[in-house]
């Protein structure tokens, strides 16, 4: 439990703000009732936000797991920092902000003032969000499918074959944009050109990234300044989770505005569950948890992959969150059983 202690102390915090935050702000039911609805939506959020982030933790713990511990205390101290301010608070504001062709603060003062026509803004730009959330989710789960020398295959042959197609150069990105291409058809002809810009910054924003952190491993390779000051995945895996985290919040933040329009109230949530998602992340790093459970990332991945799907096809259709998270966790306790067989019969077959 000592790795979810400041969880449980955050998940307080912010509940009771919640709870104060609909006090001050009561509806035709009253202050008292207001502030229990506060607190409720708050804490559905943030279980919401669990649900949609347990894979990011998997993911995040498989990347975490090599670095060095400056560079984890970094990414889960200042990280989570960027995750709860960042993408669950400014990147909505932003968002927004460039739609409306406004300010920052006249942005924040519509979300609290008039919160309808600030969750209209952010959804009728639905569509160049989850075009580029989508894209460099894609990326992600097709670059660990498409390994060529990937040894653990949870699907058995089946992935070993796909994964043999990671011989070929830039298979990645010519599905990515084959999969954007494809799915601007369903785009309404005036968003397309806004999609397509969008899905082609998702696509550029991973290979950069990925682009950064070779780069820098090579430079460590060398020996060079650069090495020294930055040790393997340094920089470059720090952008890429940042990335990562941002991608995997999106459909977190634009679902929210399904259940309230309450900016306060859906930063409240979802910081609650961003910090539960860290907690996980530091659990699964110091527990070596991915060494003992073998498919876990495979499963994490899988969702991850099933995810890019639904926001790319969002962008038409509204897809429910429970069906989002509930698909996410259901490929996490699939690897999970499967792991567990796979630790039985090792057992077995070393007795």
């Amino acid at each position: 439990m000592k790795y979810f202690t400041w969880s449980f102390v955050v998940t307080a915090v912010c509940l009771a703000l919640a709870a104060w935050w609909g006090y001050q702000h009561p509806g035709p039911g009253g202050a008292a009732a207001a502030a229990l609805t506060a607190l409720g939506v708050a804490a559905i959020l943030a279980v919401m936000e669990v649900s949609l982030s347990f894979d990011n933790a998997v993911v995040n713990a498989s990347v975490l797991k090599n670095w060095d511990e400056f560079w984890i205390k970094l990414f889960l101290g200042v990280g989570i920092i960027i995750a709860v301010f960042g993408m669950r608070l400014v990147f909505p504001l932003v968002i927004v902000a460039v739609a409306a062709d406004l300010g920052i603060t006249e942005v924040w003062n519509l979300a609290l003032s008039d919160p309808k026509a600030f969750s209209m803004h952010l959804t009728n730009h639905h569509a160049e969000v989850a075009a580029f959330g989508g894209m460099f989710l894609l990326l992600v789960f097709l670059n660990f499918m498409l390994d060529d020398e990937k040894e653990t295959h949870w699907l058995g042959n089946f992935e070993k074959k796909i994964g043999a197609l990671g011989k070929v150069s830039s298979i990645a990105v010519m599905i990515a944009i084959a999969a954007l291409l494809f799915s601007m058809t369903y785009v309404d002809e005036a968003q397309k050109m806004v999609v397509l810009i969008a899905g082609l910054w998702g696509i550029l924003v991973y290979v950069g990234v990925d682009m950064l952190s070779s780069m820098l491993e090579k430079s460590e390779e060398g020996g060079g300044e650069v090495g020294d000051m930055v040790k393997k995945g340094g920089i470059g895996g720090f952008l890429y989770l940042e990335v990562l985290d941002a991608s995997f919040s999106f459909d977190g933040v634009i679902g929210a505005f399904a259940i309230t329009n309450d900016v306060v109230i859906i930063m409240l949530g979802l910081a609650i569950g961003a910090m539960f998602v860290r907690s996980m992340t530091v659990f699964l790093v110091r527990k070596g948890t991915l060494d003992e459970y073998v498919y876990l990332e495979h499963g994490a991945h899988y969702a991850i992959g099933i995810l890019a799907v639904i926001m790319l096809a969002s962008m038409k259709w509204h897809v429910p969150e429970l069906v989002t998270g509930g698909v996410g966790v259901a490929f996490i306790l699939a690897s999970l059983w499967s792991s567990l067989q796979y630790k039985k019969k090792h057992a077995g077959l070393e007795a």
